[in-house]
């Protein structure tokens, strides 16, 4: 077994390590027996300045898999507190990761790199600290689609499988995954604070968050009461972005929730086929509290605990610092729902706004779920109605919509959506070519479907093929594109393929 002698290859530059001890415990990660590479994103690893032939070499995947720690990283794990399904928890922390340190990208973005799966920590809480396979691929799958469809999310920027064995239910091959993110402060860092009463911490980790993820405030009259401001705005955003793609989270408590406004901690993660705001599929949600339709009021909720903790820094005068924040947390609903329906009329190819849209849209919601149609699948199709609309193929009122009769059952209550839809288009007088260009850029052929992620996740642990994962990472980097000979990956779950559950794999 290798140790952990330093090695070369990264440029570390390390502010949270600057902050006291109290932040976090150092440690290196614990070494593995026999590391094996299984990916390394080659276009992340130029962006975050690390040549990627070095992380494939047996010195990169040494670090990779935490053998050997890079000259210039200062190994930590962090400290945190959090919320889980509601219930306070005062401490949580890194139990099963460790942040090597930060880099400055060639696009002059700081960034964290931190290593998933690297032993225990004194945070584990008697677990292992170890990663099984399947949750490192599901991870990697998943974030850098999301990062291909545009919404803000952590990265993944190598995978490597330990030579080891996990118990979970049944013992399951280890692997560590190396994640990038803006930052790995989590609202429940804040919270581990705030329950200690260490209004000196608070500050400290309130100012590194506002000079190194929101340097624009530091001159604000009241910086703590803007950042508020400025994570509302971005959480709004982020959520408003995952149901517009049919994303569950599964897992929204405070300490998966970051304060840079990224989709971080792939566990019990999922996307919905057919359309239902009630949707649950993970494992541990066993009241649907994260489900589908849940997550932008469990968002105002996390943030209004996050918002307890600055209320110290905002004003001596309590009653005034709650009038403060609440005002600012009572702008979250109206945001969601602007950034909510902007996407959702970029999704139906409408360019302006207008007062009816909103009711337009949700029709078409209703008349998916009654028709337990996909997600997806519809709102692609619907960029093909309006072109063929604009070349004369189909009238309107007719009977069989084009590209829709597959989805929606009605095909009264769908003619007759699609005529306003139609009268809605004609209204803003675009070419219907380019109405059916924007909408394809918008609405992807390509997502990963959970029973398509479980097919790659099975053929890694159970027969050591990684081709599946390799096609699937390929395919759901183009998500807009038609990829002829791809059409399967594009395809709704057939009946016997559906997913019931996600997993957490903790």
């Amino acid at each position: 077994m290798a140790g952990n002698g330093p090695v070369a290859g990264i440029a570390f530059d390390n502010s949270y390590k600057r902050l006291p001890e109290r932040f976090y415990v150092q440690l290196d990660p614990t070494p593995v027996r026999a590391p094996r590479l299984l990916k390394v994103n080659d276009r992340l690893a130029r962006l975050v300045g690390i040549d990627p032939g070095w992380l494939a070499s047996a010195e990169g995947i040494a670090v990779l898999s935490g053998n050997a720690v890079p000259s210039g990283a200062e190994p930590i794990a962090m400290a945190y507190a959090g919320h889980q399904f509601g219930g306070f928890v005062p401490q949580l922390g890194d139990g099963r990761a460790i942040l090597l340190g930060e880099v400055v990208g060639r696009d002059g973005v700081r960034r964290d790199i931190q290593l998933k799966g690297s032993g225990p920590t004194p945070f584990s809480r008697r677990g292992d600290g170890r990663a099984a396979l399947g949750p490192v691929l599901r991870e990697y799958i998943v974030s850098e689609a999301m990062a291909a469809l545009g919404i803000p999310t952590t990265r993944a920027l190598a995978a490597v499988t330990t030579g080891e064995y996990v118990m979970r239910e049944t013992p399951l091959p280890g692997a560590v995954l190396t994640r990038v993110a803006a930052s790995h402060v989590r609202i429940g860092t804040f919270q581990y604070f705030a329950a200690r009463g260490d209004t000196e911490g608070l500050r400290l980790l309130t100012d590194h968050v506002i000079n190194r993820l929101y340097p624009e405030l530091s001159h604000s009259e009241q910086p703590y009461l803007a950042l508020i401001e400025a994570v509302v705005e971005r959480q709004a955003a982020l959520v408003a972005s995952w149901l517009a793609i049919g994303f569950i989270h599964g897992v929204m408590n405070t300490d998966n929730m970051s304060i840079a406004g990224e989709t971080i901690d792939y566990g019990p993660c999922a996307f919905m086929d057919a359309f239902d705001p009630g949707r649950v599929l993970s494992s541990i949600d066993q009241m649907g509290r994260y489900a589908y339709g849940n997550q932008p009021s469990i968002a105002q909720w996390n943030l209004a605990r996050f918002a307890e903790t600055l209320l110290v820094l905002i004003d001596a005068d309590e009653t005034a610092a709650i009038n403060a924040a609440t005002a600012v947390l009572d702008r979250f609903p109206a945001l969601f729902s602007a950034h909510y329906l902007d996407r959702l009329r970029a999704k139906a190819g409408l360019r302006t706004a207008m007062e009816a849209d909103g009711a337009l849209i949700t029709q078409l919601l209703a008349q998916m779920r009654a028709s337990q149609a996909d997600f997806t699948a519809t709102f692609r199709s619907l960029a093909d109605v309006a072109e063929a609309t604009g070349t004369g193929r189909t009238s309107l009122g007719a009977s069989e919509p084009v590209g829709l009769s597959k989805h929606l059952k009605d095909k009264a209550a769908a003619a007759s959506w699609l005529e306003t839809w139609r009268a809605r288009l004609a209204a803003e007088g675009n070419d219907t070519a380019e109405v059916a260009r924007a909408m394809r850029a918008v609405n992807p052929v390509y997502i990963p479907r959970n029973h398509l992620v479980e097919e790659a996740i099975s053929a890694a642990v159970e027969a050591d093929n990684l081709a599946p994962f390799e096609t699937l990472n390929e395919v759901l980097s183009r998500p807009f594109e038609e990829q002829p000979g791809r059409e399967r990956y594009a395809l709704p779950p057939l009946p016997h393929e559906v997913v019931e559950a996600t997993f957490c794999g903790t």
